[in-house]
Formats: C-alpha cells, sequence, structure tokens
C-alpha cells in the first residue's frame, strides 16, 4: 500500500474553478479505481491559485485479479462426442487451459463453450501512466483555452505536473501542452518566494509546500481565514460582511493568508452604506466592518453610526510587504469611493420625473419596447391585482406611486456601474427627493426574493409590486416565444416564478393565478398585436410553468415526491391546482405532517378502496353531494345508510373554505374505516357488483362520492403506503 500524489501546476486559476474541478478529479478518479479494481483509502482534491494537487492514501501495489467468463464456440463445433476438435484446442490454448478446463452450457443459441478465466491485475504504476493524463482531459469547466500551438485545454496553461507514487516518481508526458510537460517530483511555491522545491515523497507533500509559503490544503486556508477576519473584528469591536461566495472566492485567490487592516477617509460614510460595502466586496474583494451596535435603515443615504471607516484585506503577500500592500489596498479604494460618490452627487441632480423619462430610451427586450413601456405594463397589473387582494386604501395609494418609479434607478449612473443596487439606490433616491417611506420601501422591496430561499418582501406594497413585476416579466417573455430550458434561463424566470409563489405563500394571500394569466395575456393581446399570442396556448404553457414551480418548491420544502404528485402532479386538475396556490402548499403540509402521525396510512386506505371500486362508474369526478346520485330507497343493508351518513357529514367539510377543513376531512375520512370495513367485510356487508343494475349502480356512486369528496384533498391515488 502506498501514498500516490498528483500536482497539477498551472498559471493562476480563476477563483471559480476550483469548485468545479475538485468535485469532477475526485469522481473521475475513483470512477476508474472502480473499473479497473484497484483498491485504495481515503482521496483528497484540494488546489491553490496555481494548482490543483490529488492525494490517494492506500493505493494497492496492483489492481485486485479478476475471475472473467469467455464465451468460446459452439459445442457442436468445438466437440466431437468427447473427443475436442481444433476449435476447442485454439480456444483453450489462447487462456492457457486445458480442454477439461472448458464447461459447456446452454444458451439462447443453443449450447457453447465457456471458460473461467483468471485476469491478473494491472500494476498501479502502468494504470497511473495511462490515466493520468486521461483525468486531466476529463476535467471540464467554464472558460477553457488552449496555448501556443498545443491541443491541451484546461483553464489556465499546465506549467509543471508531479506525479509520485510514495517516493517513485510516475513518467508522465503531457504531449499536447506547449511546450511538454514532462512529470517529475519539482513543484512551484508561493510566487513571491521565486523557487522551485523538490517534494521527496508523497506523504510529505504539504509539510514541502509549505517550507516555500504554501498552505496547500483548501480547508486548512479557509479555517485560518476565517480566524484572521473573525479576531479582527472583535477586536475593533465590528461585524464582518462577508457572503459565503466572497469567502470562498478569498481561500481561492490566496496561496499563504495574510490580513491588512485598511482604512478610507471618514468623509465617504456620508455615502450609503450599501455603496460602501458593495464597492468593497464586489470590486476589492475586501471584508466591510459594520459596527456592533449599529441599527441598519435600508432607506438611509449614509453610513455614519453603520459602518466602521475600516475593512479587512486577505493578501497573498509576505509579511514584510503588508504595509506597502495596505498602502496601495486604500489608495485604490480611495478612487473607487470617489467615483460613488460623485455617482451619487451627479444622480440626484436628476429629478425622478426627469429619469423617468429617460426610461424610454432603454431597450427591455426585442419586440417588448422600453423599459418606459415596461414600467407601464407593470402598472397594469399592479392595478389587477389591487382588485384581487385585499389591500387598504392608503396601501393602494403608495402601491401605486412606487409602481410608477419602481424602474427609475435602471438608468442611474450608480446601477451602470453597480447593478447589485437596483432597487436599493432607487429606493434612496426616491426617500431623498420627498417620496414617503411606504413608497420608498415598496420599491427597494419589489426585487425581493432576489434568489432561492433570500428575504421575502415585508410590507404590503413591496409584496403587491413584486408579483405585479415578475407576472409582467413572464407574461411578456413568453409573449416573444422564449421559454426557460434545461441550465438556459437568460430572464431568470424560474425563480420569478418561485417569487410569486413564495409571496403568496409567505402572505397566506389567496389569487387565482388561472385568471390572472388570462386576463393578463388578453391585455398584451391588444398590447402587442404583431406577436400574433396565442392565448390559450400560451395560457396552457403558463399554467404548467407554474405548475412545475409549485412542486419544485413543495420539494425543496422537504414534502415527499408522492405528497407532491397527489397535490400537483399531471393526475390533478391544472385549473384547481392554480386558483389557489396557497390552498396546495397547505393540504400538502398537512398530508406531511399526517405522514409524520401516522394517520395517513388509515385514510389513504379507506380512499383508495373506495377508488377501485368507483372507477367501474361513469360518475362525474365533480359530483360530491350524495344527495344528488344516491338513493336510500335502494339500500338492503344497514351498512349502506351507514355509509350515507359518513358521505353527508363529509358534504358540508368538503364545501366549506375555512383553512380547517382540510384537517377535518381527513379526521372524518380516518374515521369512516370502520364503516367502509363493514361496507366490504362485515357481517352486514354487501356485493357492491350486484346482479340488479340499479342497486349496483347506487352502490358504485356511494364509493364515487366518497372517492369525488376525497380528492379535494389529494389524489390518494398517487401516495405511496409507507
Amino acid at each position: 500500500m502506498s501514498t500516490f500524489l498528483l500536482e497539477i501546476g498551472t498559471e493562476e486559476l480563476p477563483p471559480d474553478f476550483a469548485c468545479l474541478a475538485l468535485a469532477q478529479l475526485e469522481q473521475i478518479v475513483r470512477q476508474t479505481f472502480a473499473d479497473k479494481k484497484l483498491l485504495h483509502g481515503s482521496i483528497h482534491v484540494t488546489s491553490t491559485p496555481r494548482r490543483i494537487a490529488l492525494l490517494v492514501n492506500e493505493l494497492a501495489d496492483s489492481a485486485s485479479d479478476q475471475e472473467i467468463e469467455r464465451k468460446g464456440p459452439p459445442a457442436s463445433h468445438a466437440f466431437e462426442g468427447d473427443t475436442p476438435t481444433k476449435a476447442a484446442l485454439g480456444f483453450a490454448s489462447r487462456f492457457g487451459l486445458s480442454t477439461k478446463d472448458l464447461e459447456i452450457r446452454q444458451t439462447s443459441k443453443g449450447p457453447f463453450v465457456f471458460a473461467k478465466v483468471l485476469e491478473r491485475g494491472a500494476d498501479s504504476v502502468e494504470l497511473l501512466k495511462e490515466f493520468i493524463p486521461v483525468w486531466i482531459t476529463s476535467v471540464q469547466g467554464k472558460r477553457f483555452m488552449r496555448w501556443g500551438e498545443g491541443e491541451q485545454r484546461f483553464s489556465r496553461p499546465i506549467r509543471w505536473l508531479v506525479a509520485l507514487l510514495e517516493n517513485q516518481v510516475i513518467q508522465v508526458c503531457l504531449n499536447d501542452c506547449d511546450p511538454k510537460v514532462l512529470s517529475g517530483n519539482t513543484s512551484r511555491g508561493h510566487r513571491l518566494f521565486e523557487k522551485t522545491v523538490e517534494i521527496s515523497s508523497a506523504n510529505s507533500y504539504a509539510n514541502d509546500l509549505k517550507k516555500v509559503g504554501v498552505i496547500v490544503d483548501r480547508n486548512e486556508r479557509a479555517s485560518s481565514i476565517r480566524n484572521l477576519i473573525e479576531k479582527k473584528a472583535k477586536e475593533i469591536n465590528s461585524v464582518p460582511d462577508i457572503s459565503d461566495d466572497l469567502f470562498e472566492e478569498l481561500v481561492d485567490l490566496v496561496e499563504s493568508p495574510s490580513l491588512i487592516t485598511g482604512q478610507f477617509d471618514d468623509s465617504f460614510l456620508d455615502l450609503p452604506a450599501e455603496v460602501l460595502s458593495n464597492v468593497m466586496r464586489c470590486h476589492q474583494r475586501y471584508v466591510p466592518l459594520y459596527l456592533s451596535n449599529a441599527i441598519k435603515d435600508p432607506l438611509s443615504l449614509n453610513a455614519r453610526n453603520v459602518l466602521a471607516p475600516k475593512f479587512l484585506c486577505i493578501c497573498n503577500g509576505l509579511s514584510h510587504s503588508l504595509n506597502i500592500v495596505k498602502t496601495g489596498n486604500e489608495r485604490v479604494l480611495k478612487a473607487r469611493l470617489a467615483d460613488a460618490e460623485f455617482f451619487v452627487k451627479a444622480d440626484l441632480s436628476i429629478s425622478k420625473k426627469e429619469r423617468r423619462e429617460q426610461l424610454k430610451n432603454v431597450s427591455f427586450a426585442k419586440g417588448l419596447g422600453s423599459l418606459f413601456n415596461r414600467v407601464e405594463r407593470i402598472e397594469w397589473v399592479a392595478e389587477l391585482l389591487i382588485k384581487k387582494l385585499s389591500i387598504s386604501d392608503s396601501e393602494i395609494v403608495h402601491l401605486k406611486r412606487a409602481a410608477h418609479f419602481c424602474k427609475n434607478d435602471l438608468v442611474s449612473q450608480m446601477v451602470g456601474e453597480f447593478p447589485e443596487l437596483q432597487g436599493v439606490i432607487g429606493a434612496k433616491y426616491l426617500l431623498a427627493e420627498g417620496e414617503s417611506r411606504e413608497v420608498s420601501l415598496a420599491v427597494l422591496e419589489h426585487y425581493l426574493p432576489r434568489a432561492s430561499g433570500a428575504s421575502l418582501p415585508q410590507s404590503v406594497g413591496g409584496s403587491v409590486l413584486a408579483l405585479a413585476e415578475r407576472v409582467e416579466l413572464l407574461v411578456s417573455i413568453y409573449s416573444k416565444g422564449e421559454r426557460p430550458s434545461g441550465s438556459s434561463d437568460p430572464y431568470a424566470l424560474r425563480r420569478a416564478g418561485n417569487g410569486i409563489l413564495q409571496i403568496l405563500w409567505s402572505r397566506n394571500w389567496k389569487l387565482d393565478l388561472n385568471k390572472l394569466i388570462i386576463q393578463s395575456l388578453d391585455q398584451w393581446s391588444k398590447l402587442f398585436p404583431s406577436l400574433q399570442i396565442d392565448n390559450t396556448t400560451l395560457s396552457n404553457d403558463l399554467s404548467e410553468f407554474f405548475r412545475q414551480r409549485i412542486i419544485s418548491l413543495l420539494e425543496e420544502g422537504g414534502i415527499d415526491l408522492d405528497l407532491i404528485n397527489a397535490i400537483a402532479g399531471q393526475t390533478v386538475s391544472i385549473k384547481q391546482l392554480l386558483s389557489d396556490p396557497e390552498d396546495a402548499r397547505l393540504r400538502a403540509n398537512l398530508l406531511a405532517n399526517m405522514r409524520s402521525s401516522g394517520k395517513l396510512s388509515a385514510v389513504h386506505a379507506v380512499v383508495t378502496r373506495a377508488a377501485r371500486l368507483a372507477d367501474k362508474t361513469s360518475l362525474s369526478s365533480s359530483v360530491i353531494s350524495p344527495s344528488e346520485v344516491v338513493n336510500p330507497d335502494l339500500f338492503e343493508k344497514s351498512c349502506e345508510a351507514d355509509m350515507l351518513d359518513i358521505l353527508n357529514s363529509l358534504e358540508p367539510i368538503v364545501k366549506g373554505h375555512s383553512e380547517e377543513r382540510y384537517a377535518l376531512l381527513a379526521d372524518q375520512l380516518a374515521n369512516g374505516s370502520n364503516t367502509l370495513s363493514a361496507f366490504f367485510d362485515g357481517d352486514q356487508s354487501v356485493m357492491v357488483m350486484h346482479e340488479n343494475k340499479d342497486i349496483r349502480i347506487n352502490r358504485l356512486n356511494l364509493l364515487a362520492v366518497l372517492r369525488n369528496q376525497a380528492s379535494v384533498l389529494a389524489d390518494f391515488n398517487q401516495i405511496c403506503t409507507k
């Protein structure tokens, strides 16, 4: 058993490449070892900005021997009686066997000769020589390149290769690189060390690189960076503003992390905190520092008493040069903040009405007019939603005002430079120009949620405006003929659909999406006659889109797939599903709770047993009142009357509108299990398929009504027994 090391040395890799490459390389190597029956211990893949490294512990010296079955000639050709022919002798000798080792076995094409052959496992060194170039070529990523005149593709040019089994060099040549790269035991240290390092053995790899300024283990670097940031932030009584994405990027930008605490001029605190933070995080990869006791106001136009005039910087420099690096970073940040200050002043010199007029000069999407036209459509949808949702008069006033100016900041210099601030900066500008906090907050919140699991709008105005903006986007893009497909979703339509549902669910709003889609398409047909919108087809497409979004969100929420199919699957009426998406969420959660409490199995047994026979009748699935289709005069047994009592008790629950009706319906169905059992199996049980047609139909109708009443809760045929 030996330790194997592979280091792919490169020019500086993009920081987002590591997360793609490491998982890929580990999977590829594991699959190779499994295919070749090469035993091994743990596999560890790590990276720095200049290398990707693979360490395999306890690698076997050779692959395991395998007994392989080989098929030979037909038995009639291999033997004449008990005497082997030349065909049998040749087949046996090819594998070093005697004809006595051959076995005749019957196949679909008749009897054939078979041989069991012991195939010796290949030497691990030879396997590594063969597969190292294959592994490197198999790694895929974004923005791959070729260099020089070679055909090798990789994220950045490969400059060296270390391949060791313990201390033995595995001889490999990457012929397609320019220049060719030969493997060895020589690696390179930190760029500023300007020296190579000889790796004495695979086991000493990490220690050998530490001597030349490289912490090769990515997890170790991450831990070091986190400790440096948290310790320094605590010292200066502040909270670091660092997202997971920024943290991962910092880990992949440095080989030997050091911390610098920089400062910027106090006058820049007159800028909004989000502007300062965005400049530092997104443009410079610095870590902004919020004061520990800061009260954040999302509409404030300055960062005083919110941000500290300091920042943290994780750098790759050597200790003796940190002061020089600090000075350089402070100088760069000063220039960036000065630009931001200029943008804010320039933006505030233009009125909101002038800015709204400027939207006419910016195209939204081909065939859909300008951003100004888009805002008019958002206002129209907002008016439609006002009629459908319960909103107070004061909230309506604020909402209409917010819709009117909601996209103003898209033509501001600040958003042009920092697109991440759209909505945020627009809200601040409106407040500065005299709009109410309610209007400004609605503009800020109408971009929420910005991603899956992100914050949702908290105000009524922000929630309605967010709905209107997303409905406008979906209807507009679908009308021009584009759809999300596979991983391609350039307009983030899936995120928009998710946002609509998440907002409705968070506020417990009941909204008929069917009617909303139809009314919107009617309006779009008038606005865009040239698009020749087929309202029926488009309505079906959008309805199916929302069905898939409901399924996706319920699955993300931890609901079992069979329960989701029972609520929102293809067997469920899409019209019913979209008439109230909030209703679908309530029923899904109820079924999940019933499953966890053990109540679901009893209800499932009741309904599915009834449904199997009810399918033999032509009774419409919409009939939920037994009085319409069940005649008590045709009853022969008391169990039939008992069944009718159950159905009569369920009818008002099914027709009700309270949120509790589903829980009541489920309880009543579970309680009816004994009655149904008696109907089928008790002393007074009946033969459902009676020879008398009227009695037979009457009994089938009893079961069909029960099935229909239960389907208000879910399609129980889709639920698996667990």
